[in-house]
Formats: C-alpha cells, structure tokens, sequence
C-alpha cells in the first residue's frame, strides 16, 4: 500500500506566501514591461509631433511669439474642461 497522504495535503502558511509572493513578483514585472512599452510609445508619439511642421513644434512657435496670447488660450481651455466635468 502506497501513503497518498501528500495528495490531500494543504499547503503551509510559508508555502501560500511564497506563491503569493512569487504572483506579486511576475505580475510587478508585466505591469513596469507595459509601462515601459507605454512610456517607449508616448515619447515616440511626442518626438514625432515636435518634428519641424507638425502640432507641437507649431504650439511651440506661436508660444514663444506670444507668451501672454498662448497662455490665455490655455486658460481657456481649462475652464472649457473644468465645465464639462
């Protein structure tokens, strides 16, 4: 006769915290690689835009042309955002 006593074993206190410590690990992992990736992505996005002609370098331009002209448009902006909330 054979002891299949381990089979119905539970597993220990230190066992369950090693494997939930273990997920925490892998999962902390995944989460810094896909922001890692999002982060790669957004300053790609960001160079891209600040390219001579493209939206950023524009905003920037008139920025500096009319520090007082940009500013005022922002505020702008941020009451018409603050509103819809």
């Amino acid at each position: 006769m054979t002891d299949d006593s381990f089979i119905d074993a539970k597993p220990t206190l230190t066992e369950r915290a090693s494997e939930t410590a273990k997920d925490a690990a892998r999962t902390g992992a995944m989460l810094s690689d896909a922001f890692c990736a999002a982060v790669d992505k957004l300053t790609e996005v960001v160079e891209d835009a600040r390219r001579p002609g493209k939206p950023l370098d524009t905003v920037a331009k008139l920025t500096r042309d009319a520090p007082l002209g940009a500013l005022f448009v922002a505020f702008l902006v941020g009451v018409a955002v603050a509103r819809r909330r």
